[in-house]
């Protein structure tokens, strides 16, 4: 069956383009790969950020977006974050994670983790109430 291969990019809209470039590239390490007057494409590893200058409008729910951080580099950026930015919610996952909030309040996290890592989890406590399916090529394990 024919369908999504996966994340192309996330647009978030910012109010301040040359605020929101300082954190996303200078603060938390995304290269930025393309501007104009009121926009901005970053790139981290497969992700595409875009950032469209435009009315902000704040949420409140879980809603937020994760970006993967290297086990050896997330001490030194979770301290470099905390300096910067205000923390929106303590961890309580598996998995060593940072949730941040960017200068238009948009939700954020930093993840050392894996989908898998974070399935194994579950597969390892099966008195849990999480159901964990198997990868579509059968294997039990998602990359």
């Amino acid at each position: 069956m024919a369908g999504v291969s996966g994340l192309n990019h996330v647009t978030l809209a910012v109010s301040d383009l040359d605020r929101s470039l300082a954190f996303y590239r200078d603060l938390i390490g995304l290269a930025v790969r393309a501007r104009w007057p009121d926009g901005a494409y970053l790139e981290a590893g497969t992700l595409w950020l875009c950032l469209s200058v435009g009315p902000v409008t704040a949420r409140e729910d879980y809603t937020h977006v994760a970006f993967s951080a290297a086990p050896e580099d997330f001490g030194t950026l979770c301290e470099r974050v905390r300096a910067a930015a205000p923390i929106w919610r303590e961890n309580r996952s598996e998995g060593a994670s940072l949730y941040m909030l960017d200068p238009d309040g948009h939700r954020l996290e930093l993840h050392v983790d894996s989908l898998r890592s974070r399935l194994d989890h579950y597969r390892a406590r099966p008195g849990s109430d999480v159901e964990v399916f198997d990868a579509p090529d059968g294997d039990g394990r998602q990359e």
